[in-house]
């Protein structure tokens, strides 16, 4: 592939523009100012399972909480299960650790969020919370992704069955057509695409209708835990009728389920922003945790080429410079990923950046970790709008197709406002740790480490 210059001129270039991350007290002084004004901030990860990408984003995150008053952090997780640890850090819910509060992350990838950096912030939020003065609302702990079907059906069961029983017997009727799919929600997804059975389309749309209508009546007791207990309720229905859309769709193709769960996110963080300034009564300030393919513009990548998009286009998109994104790449190191879907999370080895991607580019710098700022720097942001590779890691490595499984084409500078890069990590560490995971993989130079 021909960048159309050489790494010569553009190494000198990012040699002058880069900051330093040596871990002092002010790396990101001048990242928080570059922030400035914006409400929306996008913090990346070029995997779901690098320690040091979970520190970072850790780290910035509670500097844009202390510092630049933001009131939430929405993560890329289910609904219900990240509700749960959003009652731990306010101080209610029955949980007495963050260990405990991430319990409900039990299907596959767990150690996503059930990972001791995940605890060791949720520990840190909960000591902020409690320090605010009482008049202060409390920071919450928002999941976006759409894949908890059956968790929240029945958490909507079980909280309509709490407050309004006639409603839950309504709901749970029109919840029943799930019933004979919920051990196999894939067999739905076959059935509803080929239209050999009614699908649970209409029902799941009436009942979202129905609490959308209940939340507008005022409730007798207008308590803001009263308006809490139906958002909610209202955001796991929700989930259900895009949940119910997605797996409908699954079998159409790649590009369209992918688009469903990106505009899922979306819908479920603009609900929340407007829950929030209910709540709060002022314009939100949100962060997001999520996988540079999910915040960074898809415009700028090759998936949006293929036409697809992503929830940081449609964000930008709608809020333009109240947004910012911040990616992050690493050059090699070790992650926990799995060899396949459902797989045990592994301790695996991460190859070295292949030539002519923004990884390798960057181990050619004197500093190995660092953060770059594009919207400020014109000559910086042409010289790194590409098109170059950019490695992706899910859940899921696959060295063995490290080409075709985890890089595509991107223009950097247009993708994010920031880049940070960490040029060697490590595996971040789950909770339910295995003897595979603790012993590793044994590198591909063994018995020769060159």
């Amino acid at each position: 592939m021909n960048t159309g210059i050489t790494d010569l001129a553009p190494l000198k270039l990012i040699s002058r523009a880069l900051h330093p991350l040596d871990g002092g007290i002010n790396d990101y002084d001048a990242l928080m100012e570059d922030i400035g004004e914006a409400s929306y901030v996008l913090i990346g990860e070029a995997s779901h399972g690098t320690h040091e990408f979970y520190r970072e984003r850790a780290h910035l995150t509670r500097r844009l909480l202390a510092e630049k008053g933001f009131h939430a952090v929405a993560v890329e997780a289910d609904w219900p299960d990240a509700y749960r640890a959003n009652e731990y850090v306010k101080g209610q819910g029955t949980s007495r650790s963050a260990v405990e509060a991430l319990a409900g992350f039990e299907r596959f990838p767990a150690w996503m969020w059930r990972n001791t950096d995940v605890v060791s912030f949720l520990e840190w939020l909960r000591t902020y919370n409690d320090s605010l003065a009482p008049e202060r609302p409390k920071i919450g702990f928002y999941g976006l992704d759409l894949y908890s079907l059956s968790t929240s059906i029945q958490t909507v069961l079980k909280l309509l069955d709490e407050t309004d029983p006639p409603a839950g017997q309504i709901a749970r009727a029109r919840y029943a057509c799930f019933d004979p799919y919920l051990g196999n929600i894939q067999k739905y997804a076959y059935t509803a695409s080929l239209g050999i059975k009614a699908n649970c389309r209409e029902p799941v749309v009436q009942q979202l209708m129905d609490l959308q209508q209940a939340r507008l009546k005022p409730p007798e007791n207008d308590r803001s835990e009263q308006r809490e207990l139906w958002f909610n309720i209202e955001q796991n229905a929700r989930l259900i009728r895009n949940a119910e859309r997605y797996y409908r769709t699954m079998f159409a193709g790649a590009i369209q389920s992918w688009n469903l769960r990106d505009a899922h996110m979306t819908e479920i963080f603009q609900a929340l922003l407007a829950h929030l300034r209910e709540q709060n009564g002022q314009p939100p300030k949100v962060v997001i945790w999520a996988h540079n393919s999910h915040i960074g513009d898809a415009r700028a990548t090759e998936m949006g080429w293929q036409g697809e998009w992503n929830m940081g286009q449609l964000l930008r998109q709608r809020y333009g410079a109240q947004c910012y994104a911040i990616g992050f790449t690493t050059y090699t190191g070790t992650v926990t990923a799995a060899e396949s879907w459902d797989g045990l999370p592994l301790q695996r080895q991460v190859r070295p950046a292949l030539a002519k991607s923004y990884e390798q580019l960057f181990h050619q710098l004197d500093v190995p970790d660092f953060w770059l700022g594009f919207n400020r720097d014109p000559d910086l942001g042409l010289t790194l709008q590409g098109p170059r590779l950019e490695r992706a890691i899910g859940v899921i490595y696959q060295p063995g197709t490290e080409r075709q499984s985890h890089y595509f084409q991107t223009r950097l500078s247009q993708q994010f406002d920031a880049l940070i890069h960490l040029d060697s990590t490590r595996a971040v560490e789950p909770l339910d740790r295995n003897i595979h995971w603790e012993q590793g993989e044994i590198p591909e130079t063994f018995p020769s480490a060159y």
